[in-house]
């Protein structure tokens, strides 16, 4: 017979678990702007944004082989939705809410299972900008919706300090502008998963430091796109083209980087 204190435990090393296996994740961005949302990362190896359906897209950190089947059965289940009811009728909060945050959550409680090493994040294009949104979907089943901007990363301070770094969500923002915003953000998360950066630093406020953060962080995005590539997905809000779903080339993300710092 389990007690409270068992199950309580073997949740708590359930979740060290899964933890340990996002730490290290790169993390991914989600913004808004005039012409629509973008999600932000730095890959390593395999690709890391994804369409899921017309006006969707999903990125996630986490065990590759969980993160393609989430992945897949986003899109079965957005198409099967689309295909039943109409294109119309999917949205990422039927998706999120009732298709993919059961079954993590019970993968997760469930002692017979392994637990899914995911964190998702996923975007939707609005009818209007005011209709914009994303949804953030944690390895527990836990989800959040969010208003102009969102951000995923391998520890909780890590996605405190890339929010903080975003600021206020904001629409009018060009694309390119959003996506050098967005890559700042990802620069600090990526930073913060390193080495938690001391309180009593980060408080003093000096235009030395403020220099030698900026340096800092150039050198640290160099440092990495030696061996990551910059990705960016990009839900275009006004296309005359039936997608609406662009992977970003290198050349618009080179000009990007290039006026970065």
């Amino acid at each position: 017979m389990h007690t409270p204190f068992d199950i309580n435990e073997a949740i708590g090393h359930r979740k060290d678990y899964v933890e340990a296996g996002l730490r290290s994740g790169s993390p991914v961005v989600g913004i808004c702007c005039e012409e629509g949302l973008l999600l932000v990362t730095v890959r390593r190896t395999q690709r890391k944004v994804y369409e899921i359906y017309d006006r969707q897209m999903f990125s996630a950190i986490g065990r590759q082989s969980d993160i393609e089947n989430v992945r897949l059965s986003a899109i079965q289940t957005a198409h099967q939705e689309g295909f039943e009811r109409s294109p119309d009728d999917v949205s990422l909060h039927r998706l999120v809410g009732f298709a993919l945050s059961p079954a993590l959550k019970k993968a997760f409680g469930d002692q017979m299972y392994v637990p899914v090493v995911i964190r998702g994040l996923f975007a939707e294009l609005g009818r209007t900008v005011a209709g914009d949104c994303f949804f953030t979907l944690n390895y527990d089943g836990e989800y959040r919706q969010h208003t102009g901007i969102a951000a995923i990363g391998g520890t909780q301070s890590a996605e405190d300090r890339m929010l903080q770094v975003l600021g206020e969500p904001d629409s009018t923002l060009s694309r390119d502008e959003a996506i050098r915003r967005a890559l700042r953000a990802w620069v600090a998360g990526a930073r913060d998963q390193i080495s938690a950066p001391n309180e009593d630093e980060r408080d003093q406020d000096t235009p030395l430091k403020v220099v030698d953060e900026a340096d800092a962080d150039r050198v640290f995005l160099q440092e990495e796109l030696k061996s990551g590539v910059l990705e960016v997905g990009f839900l275009q809000r006004r296309d005359k083209q039936d997608a609406r779903f662009h992977l970003l080339a290198g050349d618009v993300l080179g000009s990007v980087i290039s006026d970065l710092y």
